[in-house]
């Protein structure tokens, strides 16, 4: 099995002013990144230290000498790489994960991802870097992970794809985003226990209140230990289930773009309205709703419709 190619870790602001000195020391060649308190690179290593957190990630086929020998004894204080199975026990017990996306992005469907998981599994994951999915720079990066986890021995996966039309009208049945995403979130891990029953946990980030998604469940469901916590994508499981997600919702967008001959691109920006009024104008109101989710304030932005009772929250969504 390969060794570690890339490992992210929070810092405190001492401990990263303590690596930049460990480096000085040590004769590393300093860099300007984008959005880096600083970058250094020697020999197969790069380290970059972000100001957001602070946090480090360090890239290369030296990454677990540098991080055993150097990050965590002389920086960290800790010997955690590869001992994460005295550590956290857990992420090593036969699970599912599952988690979504496209939630936040007006055009394209939501989809969501779920993937079970053995000891096995979770050493092969770790080993090809799959890491939460919003920590991956590029689409190129996601579809080579995406499809080295699909190809990892053992390991089970699903994935919903709810195009816009079809989520529209789901959304109109719930009434309620999160109703939706519980709805798919049980889809997928009911289909996944057809296929491993012995299975007996499951773990996804906690979008709502725990009892919609409990609710939710059907027949082989409900006998499972049902785990939804914040920043559950630190779970081997539900970081490949993001990946996932995200390669399909990516692979949808570039599809109907070249479809549509317009582009389709991600959030809620600017150019995401300009694109819609251009859409509308040329295709109308099923032509929009065809390729966005109507539910979001930028629908009324574009079209004039008026906007529902209850407005739009912070994020663009009505719910």
């Amino acid at each position: 099995m390969p060794g570690l190619t890339t490992y992210t870790k929070p810092l405190t602001a001492e401990q990263a002013r303590k690596l930049r000195g460990l480096l000085q020391e040590s004769g590393w060649e300093f860099q300007t990144k984008p959005y880096c308190l600083y970058a250094a690179a020697h020999g197969k290593v790069n380290v970059l230290v972000y100001e957001k957190g602070p946090k480090i990630v360090v890239q290369g086929k030296d990454t677990e000498e540098f991080v055993t020998n150097v990050l965590e004894p002389q920086v960290l204080g800790v010997a955690e790489l590869g001992y994460e199975e005295v550590h956290h026990p857990e992420m090593f017990e036969p699970h599912i994960g599952v988690d979504e996306s496209g939630k936040g992005d007006f055009f394209g469907p939501l989809v969501i991802a779920g993937v079970h998981v053995d000891r096995e599994a979770v050493l092969a994951l770790r080993a090809i870097g799959a890491v939460d999915s919003k920590k991956i720079g590029t689409d190129a990066k996601i579809a080579k992970l995406a499809e080295a986890i699909r190809q990892v021995p053992g390991l089970r996966w699903e994935v919903i794809q709810i195009g816009p039309a079809k989520y529209n009208e789901l959304y109109q049945k719930f009434g309620n985003l999160n109703r939706l995403l519980a709805w798919g979130h049980a889809k997928v891990i009911e289909t996944l226990l057809e296929r491993v029953p012995e299975c007996k946990k499951a773990i996804s980030d906690q979008f709502a209140n725990p009892a919609v998604l409990k609710r939710a469940l059907q027949t082989r469901g409900r006998d499972i230990e049902l785990i939804q916590r914040t920043k559950a994508e630190s779970d081997p499981a539900v970081a490949a289930a993001s990946i996932l997600a995200r390669d399909r919702f990516v692979q949808w967008l570039d599809q109907t773009s070249q479809r549509l001959q317009i582009e389709l691109p991600k959030g809620v920006s600017a150019q995401v309205k300009a694109n819609a009024r251009a859409l509308f104008k040329r295709d109308g109101l099923d032509g929009l709703a065809a390729a966005a989710k109507m539910h979001f304030k930028t629908a009324a932005e574009v079209t004039g419709a008026p906007l529902p009772p209850d407005g739009p929250t912070e994020d663009g969504i009505m719910r």
